[in-house]
């Protein structure tokens, strides 16, 4: 396997919840059963019979418990947008999930997930168990890297690439948010992931390094479950620029990612640098069978996003090249106010 493919693969292990967890869990299902006036209540539970049913449920299904978990749009709509239509898409295609870890007073539980078929973007949040504050005092949410393991792994066949960010709760400093998005060679949906983290961490400049203000081991697994809601386009259709010939395979658009797979007719020639470093004929390499691939979205009100940025994979071989490239949106945006996509030149019209 080329050693330039973006991927990120972890061990495996399984899904547990503390007795702590539990207890948690149970208390809110009371809470929720006694404070009938709450305005954030969605139901009437007024008979111990109901509320006991609850409790067995929460306990035996563990991930798979979404009763008291937000919805989609609720968990992603501050982030990749909360317009009505924008929410609609959410709820429509994403999926609550509620499996968690806990370490050292700290809980990382996994929110919610949407994707399509190649692409994911799923919610985390980090919360101290205590209530007080998660962060030491003057400490950016923006600002923190995951030290040690820091990702969410997928069992697919290839390679993925991604990204992962944080963001503070301005309404309580005993939690904060990671957003992490996923795009892969292959599927992804349908399938079990596994999260796994290893302390929050600031950069200091003086050190040098990393250094960890909140310290601790997360490991859990979940399920990959939503609704693909992409369509896939093109197939065969060529251009040709920097002397080679590019063979489009297949571009695949949903409403929050784009992955556009194609072919070039001369296998790329990586030069022997040492593992970590790009030379500067590599440098080249890339910009030609890759990152001089444009990608241009048109939206029906005239707005173009260029994706040409867009990460992936190129794999040489038999004479040829294979790529893959494209994201997640930072945006969710419905396909009825997607126009076109162009790759390369090459139009393809996706509101019909």
């Amino acid at each position: 396997m080329d050693s330039r493919q973006f991927e990120y693969q972890r061990d495996m292990d399984a899904l547990r919840f503390t007795d702590e967890q539990k207890r948690i869990l149970t208390a809110r299902v009371a809470t929720g059963a006694a404070e009938h006036t709450s305005p954030t209540r969605r139901r009437s539970i007024c008979r111990m019979a109901v509320l006991a049913a609850a409790v067995v449920l929460v306990l035996a299904v563990g991930a798979g418990a979404t009763a008291m978990l937000k919805s989609p749009g609720e968990t992603f709509a501050p982030i990749f947008g909360g317009s009505a239509a924008q929410t609609e898409v959410i709820d429509k295609i994403g999926h609550p999930i509620g499996a968690s870890d806990t370490d050292n007073g700290v809980t990382i539980t996994a929110d919610a997930i949407i994707g399509d078929a190649y692409n994911a973007a799923i919610v985390y949040t980090i919360r101290r168990d205590d209530g007080t504050a998660l962060l030491p005092e003057g400490t950016d949410a923006r600002s923190l890297l995951m030290g040690g393991f820091g990702w969410t792994d997928l069992p697919v066949r290839g390679g993925s690439h991604g990204s992962s960010w944080f963001m503070p709760d301005e309404a309580d400093s005993s939690a904060i948010q990671m957003v992490q998005t996923i795009t892969a060679d292959a599927p992804i949906s349908h399938c079990t992931a596994t999260a796994e983290f290893e302390n929050l961490c600031v950069w200091d400049d003086e050190a040098g390094a990393s250094v960890p203000v909140v310290e601790g081991k997360w490991k859990f697994r979940f399920d990959v479950d939503y609704e693909d809601s992409s369509i896939t386009l093109g197939g065969g259709e060529t251009f040709t620029q920097d002397g080679m010939t590019f063979t489009v395979d297949t571009v695949s658009v949903s409403p929050i990612a784009v992955k556009v797979d194609y072919t070039v007719d001369s296998q790329v020639q990586w030069s022997n640098a040492p593992s970590g470093r790009e030379s500067e004929a590599d440098s080249l390499q890339m910009q030609r069978y890759f990152e001089n691939v444009e990608i241009l979205l048109t939206k029906t009100d005239g707005t173009v996003l260029n994706l040409s940025s867009s990460g992936g994979s190129v794999k040489p071989g038999s004479g040829i090249t294979v790529c893959s490239k494209g994201g997640v949106f930072d945006q969710i945006i419905p396909l009825e106010e997607l126009e076109s996509i162009s790759v390369g030149g090459v139009v393809y019209a996706i509101c019909q």
